[in-house]
């Protein structure tokens, strides 16, 4: 006769739990990359040249993580009632002039712990894709700077000459999903320091929408725009997985 006993089998490993989202899709100035503010100083600067005057501070604080040819457009109309597109060719132009010119004057870095952040995510196996108001050719030029690489350092880049309409419409999210192979957008995290990079994220219907409190805005403005974070730092989020 077979008896049985009711002694254990041998134990198996627990299932690893999978990261809470799949993409990260992340900012740069202000959020991964600290440059001291100098993309607002340039911006307000040049308009100010073209109008004579200067541009008061809360007009400018409402164009903060939009694409910077949108938002010379939209300083323009505000302060003048219209923006017609060789004039914002022009300030643009100049704009990118004083950037570069700032930028080599004391160059972007890091911020602390972001580097370090990143590589966390992509061996927990999230994509980091770094989405920006930057035009493509700026935004290079900073990755280079910070010797980070696409493929290397992070898994993809998004400008905002590469979408339709920059924030806080959803298409840097989008076309980062697109990069990463991500579908669901409720596994995706979107990380800024503006409302804007902020109402992208929701927009987007982004699963997590953290705000940072490394860049543009603080911890009073961000919390006044639904988020579902409020982070010290990009360097943060490995804590969230």
């Amino acid at each position: 006769m077979t008896t049985t006993t009711d002694r254990p089998g041998p134990r198996t490993a627990p299932a690893s739990r999978p990261p809470a989202f799949e993409l990260a899709a992340l900012d740069m100035a202000g959020t991964t990359v600290q440059e001291g503010g100098a993309v607002y100083r340039a911006v307000a600067q040049s308009v100010e040249a073209r109008l004579g005057r200067p541009v008061p501070e809360a007009v400018l604080r409402r164009w903060t993580g939009t694409s910077k040819d949108e938002a010379i457009a939209g300083l323009l109309t505000e302060l003048t009632g219209s923006a017609p597109a060789e004039a914002v060719e022009e300030v643009y132009a100049d704009f990118a002039a004083r950037l570069g010119a700032a930028y080599a004057a004391s160059p972007p870095v890091p911020v602390p712990g972001a580097a370090e952040a990143i590589a966390g995510l992509r061996a927990a196996g999230v994509k980091v894709v770094l989405q920006t108001g930057y035009s493509r050719d700026i935004a290079e030029s900073i990755l280079d700077a910070l010797g980070w690489t696409v493929g290397g350092t992070v898994d993809g880049l998004v400008s905002s000459d590469e979408v339709p309409v920059s924030r806080p419409a959803p298409y840097l999210v989008f076309r980062a999903m697109e990069l990463a192979r991500v579908t669901d957008v409720a596994r995706v995290l979107t990380a800024g320091d503006t409302p804007n990079d902020l109402a992208a994220g929701r927009n987007a219907g982004a699963g997590f929408v953290a705000g940072v409190l490394t860049g543009a805005a603080t911890a009073v403005e961000l919390g006044r725009h639904r988020h579902t974070h409020l982070l010290d730092s990009v360097a943060d989020l490995p804590s969230l997985l």
